[in-house]
């Protein structure tokens, strides 16, 4: 949601992402801003980590996209939100960095990936040209 919005209900506690966390109690999801992409648990995920938008100037073809991982898992996803809905989703080969824990944005709007094993990464283009 924009920024100037504020009071909006992601459903804590009731949502976990789009469905209810624990289905046996009642769950009325109005006035829920429901996420425009999720995840199941399955393949060791647990956590999602939100990220930022990259807003920098050395990947062009990536600006715009939001990026995020998962704590337990530790891939690197991204998405355009556009009218409304998530799109241009992509999965990046980056290996197993670790558990992550958060991202940082440096001044120019560069990205940055914190691990708890105390390593940060910054999102670069490859010489193959796919960021990493």
């Amino acid at each position: 949601v924009p920024m100037s919005i504020a009071g909006v209900n992601y459903g804590w506690n009731t949502m976990e992402g789009p469905s209810c966390y624990k289905p046996s109690r009642l769950c009325n999801q109005t006035g829920m801003q429901i996420p425009a992409v999720s995840y199941s648990h399955a393949n060791s995920t647990c956590s999602v980590i939100g990220g930022f938008v990259y807003r920098g100037e050395k990947i062009p073809e990536i600006k715009g996209q939001y990026f995020y991982s998962d704590y337990c898992n530790s891939w690197l996803r991204s998405f355009t939100y556009a009218d409304g809905k998530a799109t241009d989703q992509h999965d990046w080969p980056v290996g197993k960095l670790g558990s992550v824990v958060s991202f940082g944005e440096d001044s120019k709007g560069e990205l940055y990936i914190v691990t708890s094993g105390g390593r940060v990464y910054r999102i670069v283009k490859s010489p193959g040209s796919t960021p990493r």
